[in-house]
C-alpha cells in the first residue's frame, strides 16, 4: 500500500516542567494526601518523570534517560574504562552490552508509523533515483516499533537493557509510587493499573507524549537560524551545504524529505527520508556477534531475505554530537563517515583513517545498495571537510558547546 510520507503531523508544543519540579514522590502509606490527587497534570509531565526514573529497570540503576541522555543529544554518553563512548549501551546489570548503537531521540516524533510497503517521491536531482518503494518509517533502527509508544515499551522488558521480566513487573514498580498511581488514574481512568496490559500501555503512551513535546525538536540549529535570516553560514559551511544538496553527491537522495523551495516544509527538514538501505557498513570487531545483524529482516512484518542488513536512514540533526556512528557504532569520527561514503566512488580513499587499514568488507555483502552508493563524484579533502562543517550546522543550539574543536576551519 502506497504511503504519503508528507502527511504526518508536527509535534505540538506542550508545557515542559523543570526537572527539579519532577523529583519523584516515594511510595507512601495509605492516607497520604498525595495519593488522592494527580501530581502530574498531563501525560507529557508524567512521561517526563517516567523517562528519568530508574525504577523501571530490574536493579533500579537505569532509566530511559541513561541511554538517551537529554544533555547529550538524547544518546548514551556514558564512557568505558578507557574514557571512550561505547559503540553500544551497557545494560542494567552492569555488564551486558546491547547489539546496536542507541540512536538519538531528537526529532524521533517526526518519524511516520512503519509501513512495510511505503512509497515516497524523492526531491533530489538524480534522475535514476526519483522514487523509493519499500519499507518506510517506524522506530528503532529496524523500524520494528510502529510508533513512539511501542518503542517506549521495548527497553524495560529487554534483557539486554532495563531487564524487568515482564509487563506485570513493570506495573508493580509503578504502583510503588503513590504519585504515579494517582496520576495514572486521573489521566487514564480509575482501573488503568488493574491489568498489566492497560497499565503498561499507559506508561508507554505517557513517555511517548513527553517525546512529542517540542523539547525533542527545537529546530534552532545554525542551519535553521540561517534559513530564518538570523545567522550566516561561513563559506566552507555553505560549500558543504551546496555539495550536500547537489547532484555531485548522493546525500540528499536518502537524507532529504522536503524540497528546499517549499516555503513551509523547508523549515521542518528532518534530514532523513525514513527509507531502509544496506550501505555496506562493516561489522564492528569490538562487538561479539556470532551472526551478522539481520537489520530490517528481523522485523516481524518482513519476510524478504533481501531485507538483510538494511537499516533505517537516521536523521542527521545533531549528528556531529551524537557519535559513534552507524548501527553498530563502528566509526567514531564524522569525517570517517564521509570518507567511507566517498570510498565507493573514489579510488584514492582506500584506507579507514581511524584504523590506518583498508576498509573492511560489508557485514552483509549480498544486499548492499550498490546503485545508490555509486552515485556522485569523488570528493577532495577540502570537500570532505566542507561536508563535515555543514553537518555541524545541524546541531541544536543547546548542544553547540559540545561540538568538537574546530580543526577544519569551518568558520572560514
Amino acid at each position: 500500500m502506497a504511503m504519503n510520507i508528507l502527511a504526518f503531523t508536527h509535534p505540538v508544543p506542550i508545557l515542559i516542567v523543570s526537572l527539579a519540579s519532577l523529583a519523584l514522590v516515594p511510595a507512601t502509606a495509605a492516607g497520604d494526601e498525595s495519593a488522592g490527587r494527580a501530581v502530574f497534570s498531563t501525560k507529557a509531565e508524567l512521561g517526563q518523570a517516567l523517562f528519568h526514573d530508574p525504577i523501571l529497570s530490574r536493579d533500579r540503576t537505569q532509566s530511559c534517560a541513561t541511554c538517551h541522555e537529554p544533555g547529550k543529544g538524547f544518546v548514551d554518553g556514558r564512557r568505558d574504562e578507557d574514557g571512550r563512548v561505547r559503540p553500544v549501551s551497557l545494560g542494567d546489570d552492569g555488564h551486558t552490552l546491547g547489539e546496536r548503537n542507541a540512536p538519538t531521540l531528537t526529532y524521533a516524533a517526526l518519524t511516520p508509523a512503519f509501513q512495510p510497503d511505503g512509497e515516497r517521491k524523492r526531491v533530489n536531482k538524480q534522475k535514476s533515483h526519483q522514487r523509493y518503494h519499500g519499507p518506510l518509517g517506524g522506530q528503532f533502527l529496524d523500524g520494528r516499533a510502529a510508533t513512539l509508544a511501542e518503542q517506549a515499551g521495548g527497553p524495560p522488558i529487554n534483557p539486554d537493557e532495563m531487564n524487568l521480566p515482564d509487563k506485570a513487573a513493570v506495573v508493580e514498580r509503578l504502583e510503588e509510587n503513590a504519585a504515579y498511581v494517582a496520576s495514572f488514574k486521573a489521566l487514564f481512568g480509575e482501573d488503568v493499573l488493574r491489568s498489566a496490559e492497560s497499565g503498561y500501555r499507559a506508561m508507554t503512551e505517557s513517555i511517548a507524549a513527553f517525546e512529542r513535546t517540542d523539547r525533542f525538536a527545537t529546530f534552532d540549529s545554525k542551519y535553521d537560524r540561517a534559513l530564518a535570516g538570523e545567522a550566516t553560514l561561513s563559506f566552507k559551511e555553505s560549500t558543504g551545504k551546496s555539495l550536500f544538496f547537489s547532484q555531485f553527491a548522493n546525500c540528499a537522495i536518502c537524507h532529504q524529505l522536503h524540497g528546499n523551495g517549499d516555503p513551509i516544509k523547508k523549515f521542518e527538514e528532518p534530514f532523513t527520508g525514513y527509507e531502509f538501505h544496506n550501505i555496506g557498513v562493516p561489522a564492528n570487531p569490538a562487538l561479539d556477534r556470532a551472526e551478522p545483524d539481520p537489520g530490517l529482516y528481523g522485523h516481524p512484518a518482513i519476510d524478504d531475505p533481501g531485507a538483510r542488513g538494511k537499516f533505517k536512514v537516521p536523521t542527521l540533526r545533531n549528528v556531529a554530537v551524537t557519535g559513534p556512528y552507524m548501527h553498530n557504532g563502528v566509526f567514531r569520527d564524522l569525517e570517517t563517515v564521509i570518507e567511507f561514503y566517498d570510498h565507493f566512488v573514489n579510488d584514492e580513499r582506500t584506507v579507514n583513517p581511524e584504523t590506518g587499514e583498508p576498509w573492511r568488507e560489508p557485514e552483509v555483502p549480498a544486499t548492499v545498495a550498490d546503485d545508490l552508493l555509486a552515485v556522485g563524484d569523488p570528493m577532495s579533502d577540502y570537500q570532505v571537510e566542507a561536508m563535515v562543517c555543514f553537518l555541524r550546522t545541524l546541531t541544536d543550539r543547546r548542544y553547540e558547546d559540545q561540538l568538537p574543536e574546530d580543526t577544519l576551519g569551518c568558520d572560514q
